[in-house]
């Protein structure tokens, strides 16, 4: 895939760079929604590609555009929660969009050099990012484990300028 919670690595270090421009929690929602298809495939035993339609621009297009609706209804009320976490941000509409579009699309581009199946110009059946080699997918791994160690970093960085400065950073 690498399997979704190795998405949350890069999820989580953009998000965190990118807070000013980008909503958070839908980068990160956007980040893993797409293997819902690929849960849903093995969880159900379905005959149907590990990498189906969501694994493609259009699909992940349109499930981003989904996504960014129903975050944007349901981003007000979460708002508490970031506060909490010290997340605190501005939010708009093109923020909302913007996230899920990349979030969708950088999971899309992170599994597409390591399966085969992936068609992610669909309705064309090839893969142009297909890689496939064992090392390559260890080194995807390996940058998505440490954009994980890096946005623990970053996100203690933060918390001890709040702390220090007894105050929200700005967004």
């Amino acid at each position: 895939m690498p399997f979704t919670p190795f998405h949350l690595g890069p999820a989580l270090l953009l998000g965190l760079l990118l807070l000013r421009y980008i909503d958070f929690p839908t980068f990160v929602v956007a980040n893993v929604i797409v293997d819902i298809e690929s849960f849903l495939v093995l969880a159900l035993g379905l005959n149907y590609p590990l990498h189906g339609f969501l694994h493609t621009f259009l699909g992940g297009s349109i499930i981003a555009l989904l996504l960014a609706m129903v975050m944007n209804e349901v981003r007000e009320p979460l708002s508490p929660l970031l506060s909490s976490f010290r997340l605190e941000q501005e939010t708009s509409f093109k923020g909302v969009l913007l996230a899920s579009v990349f979030g969708v699309y950088l999971h899309i581009l992170l599994d597409a050099p390591l399966y085969i199946d992936i068609q992610p110009f669909y309705p064309l059946d090839t893969n142009p990012f297909y890689v496939g080699s064992a090392s390559f997918g260890a080194a995807v791994y390996g940058l998505c484990t440490w954009c994980f160690l890096g946005a623990a970093v970053i996100y203690a960085i933060r918390l001890i300028m709040v702390w220090r400065m007894g105050t929200k950073i700005s967004s």
